[in-house]
């Protein structure tokens, strides 16, 4: 008897327990769900039928999940009354018009609190099949040895990735301008590329997977690049190699200010001269000879002005280097994105504002005209470089570019 009863009172207890537990859990609970979706990213883009897992978790039976998109109900308070509720929920993005649209997840539990989650995800359907085509469908192009070749073509809307594959490299194609369907590449050719017919291939794909090659080929033409020597005092040369750093290290911090070059467009238009010129001393390809470094070709253009004039960004960027070298003497770099990069030798002096990272406008000064490094004169060697292949500048300057 007395078994019996010790049993009876352990077993209430038992019960008074859980149903204490219970209580607390019900009033106590203040944890909203977890809502996580498999296979569907916030600003991801969809064709075709999609299916995505669903997954909501609670530390309290979940009561009731909805579902919307574009506000419009797909569940309305699906029953659940569990603490995990999994589903392959299908989205057919098949028969949701293209464009962009947003998918809401309601989820409640059924504690005393009503404790509830929302997850919005945006997402795009695109349905278009991708089209490329030429800007100038017959257009027959042909590039001087040390320019840059310029081509544009149209998609029928925006694309996830282009690019351009030439001469064994590999370069980016970018919208023309922000939002627009018409992309470019910019392709430097050096100033040494033998005369020649070349195949290029351009890539395209959307932001579904869909993609497409545009094929054509284009002509090498040799330019007649003049001679010229050239002499600086010994006794200078060994002061600016006291003064700068070496030249090896500019070159090694340029390649490395090529690669990490911003994979935007900065600017937009032709670019400016950047001085008031009053003549060119050394085009762009002479071939140099000199006492300290023998024979090479000068790939950039030095321009003559007033000494100690103005000199001003070619175009909108980002100063990446402002320092003094044995050869080129006061230096500056301008990223201006997408490889593109302008630089400006022998300065006299910078501009008193400019420092690495800031941002600044096609004719913002950067310093004035001068003759430190290796200069016998006072003049602006202005050198442009895409991925750290030296064209032309000139050529960028020019509105039919």
């Amino acid at each position: 008897m007395f078994f019996n009863s010790r049993f009876i009172y352990i077993a209430l207890l038992v019960i008074m327990s859980l149903i204490g537990y219970k209580a607390y859990r019900y009033f106590c609970t203040k944890t909203a769900p977890t809502i996580e979706i498999s296979d569907m990213c916030d600003g991801g883009y969809y064709a075709g039928d999609k299916e995505c897992l669903l997954t909501v978790k609670g530390d309290y039976p979940i009561k009731t999940i909805s579902l919307w998109v574009d506000d419009k109900p797909l569940v309305d308070r699906f029953k659940v009354n569990s603490t995990v509720f999994e589903r392959v929920m299908p989205i057919l993005s098949k028969v949701i018009t293209n464009g962009k649209h947003v998918l809401k997840i309601r989820a409640e539990d059924g504690s005393y609190n009503n404790n509830s989650a929302v997850k919005e995800i945006n997402f795009t359907v695109d349905n278009t099949p991708l089209q490329a085509a030429f800007v100038k469908a017959d257009a027959e192009f042909k590039v001087f040895q040390g320019r840059t070749l310029h081509v544009q073509f149209q998609v029928n809307k925006p694309i996830k990735n282009g690019s351009i594959k030439v001469l064994s490299h590999t370069f980016p194609a970018v919208p023309e301008m922000p939002k627009s369907n018409i992309y470019e590449c910019f392709v430097p050719i050096n100033s040494e590329e033998v005369p020649n017919e070349y195949l290029f291939a351009i890539e395209i794909e959307d932001h579904v997977g869909n993609t497409i090659t545009l094929d054509n080929k284009f002509h090498v033409v040799m330019y007649p690049f003049k001679k010229q020597q050239l002499a600086v005092q010994k006794e200078k040369i060994q002061k600016e190699k006291e003064l700068g750093r070496p030249a090896e290290e500019l070159e090694i911090t340029l390649k490395m200010l090529s690669q990490n070059s911003l994979p935007e467009k900065l600017w937009h238009g032709v670019f400016y001269t950047p001085c008031d010129v009053t003549g060119v001393s050394t085009e762009y390809g002479t071939i140099r000879t000199t006492q300290d470094r023998g024979k090479y070709a000068h790939n950039a253009i030095d321009l003559l002005a007033r000494p100690k004039s103005v000199i001003w960004a070619a175009q909108d960027g980002i100063v990446t280097l402002k320092d003094r070298y044995a050869h080129s003497g006061l230096t500056i770099a301008l990223d201006h994105g997408c490889g593109v990069m302008s630089l400006y030798y022998h300065l006299d002096a910078f501009a008193p504002t400019i420092e690495v990272g800031q941002k600044v406008k096609k004719g913002t000064p950067l310093g004035t005209l001068g003759m430190t490094g290796y200069a016998s004169g006072y003049h602006l060697h202005w050198e442009m470089r895409i991925y750290d292949i030296q064209v032309d500048p000139m050529q960028w300057t020019k509105h039919d570019f």
